[in-house]
């Protein structure tokens, strides 16, 4: 099964670096009055890793209530 992760793994990252160098372009980015201009492939990473700390940071929490209330009741 160790195999077949790291199999998934392997794949996972070279999708990642075929990724990387076919989008190097850059993009603007506008938020309120900031602006930036990036390759999109780090718009795209920071928008992932957003994301899965707002997504990890929810699920933790709903997580938590749901412990509390389950002892409380």
């Amino acid at each position: 099964m160790r195999w077949i992760y790291l199999a998934i793994v392997v794949v996972f990252v070279a999708a990642l670096i075929i990724f990387v160098f076919q989008n190097t372009q850059s993009v603007d980015v506008s938020f309120l009055a900031l602006g930036v201009t990036l390759p999109l492939a780090i718009v795209v990473l920071v928008a992932y890793v957003l994301g899965a700390l707002s997504g990890g940071s929810l699920y933790a929490l709903l997580r938590r209530s749901v412990a509390g209330s389950r002892r409380s009741a």
